[in-house]
């Protein structure tokens, strides 16, 4: 007689678990220190690759001289781009980051590097901007990676001007081009956004557009 098989019930489905994501400062004084990513919508780090492209043009705009210099870093996310400054020698830096898990991330890797020339801010980043502009706060170098898709980098990037030093450099990430190319062109909002600044540098990795800009004086 041929067995029966039982009837066995549906397993539960295993719980999935992801390793956190991390990514490292390339150099400076904490080269190779590892940052963890806090798993939040929208956060994207900028990767190693791109972050020594980007380091390597600042290195040569900037001359190599970091020590004199102020950053703010906003919608800050990792600390990818404000650590890696701070790890070269800028002698301050300003993070901003509303997100909450990401801002105790940051905090905590603040306090593990015992970087005192980080400042960390939680608030909206267009709020900061303005108050920043009201004071008449100046930056030399401002890194803009706001998240994709939410229609934010038209709203802050031309806040930019009003706080970036007159030499200064605005390093900006996005979702589009904002130079043109043989292969694109840039959309006629991208080009109003654009009034006032020059693109100095740009480049593509993967789906992400990088960009160094300065203001037109």
């Amino acid at each position: 007689m041929n067995a029966v098989a039982k009837k066995q019930k549906p397993r539960p489905p295993r719980p999935t678990t992801r390793a956190p994501q991390q990514v490292r400062i390339i150099g400076g004084v904490w080269k190779r220190t590892p940052l963890s990513v806090v798993d939040a919508e929208g956060l994207r780090p900028t990767p190693d690759r791109v972050r020594e492209t980007v380091f390597n043009w600042l290195g040569h705009l900037l001359d190599g001289s970091w020590s004199q210099l102020s950053c703010l870093d906003l919608f800050a996310g990792s600390g990818a781009l404000g650590f890696e400054a701070a790890s070269r020698g800028m002698a301050n830096v300003t993070m901003v980051e509303y997100h909450t898990p990401a801002y105790r991330q940051l905090d905590a890797i603040k306090q593990k590097l015992n970087a005192s020339q980080v400042s960390l801010v939680r608030a909206d980043a267009l709020t900061v901007v303005q108050g920043m502009a009201a004071r008449g706060q100046r930056f030399d170098l401002i890194f803009l990676d706001p998240p994709y898709n939410l229609g934010l980098l038209p709203k802050v990037l031309p806040l930019c001007a009003d706080i970036l030093s007159a030499k200064g450099l605005l390093y900006v990430e996005s979702e589009v081009p904002l130079a043109a190319t043989d292969a694109e062109d840039i959309s006629e909002t991208t080009a109003a956004m654009l009034e006032g600044w020059s693109v100095i540098r740009a480049d593509k990795a993967g789906s992400v557009y990088f960009h160094i800009l300065q203001r037109n004086n």
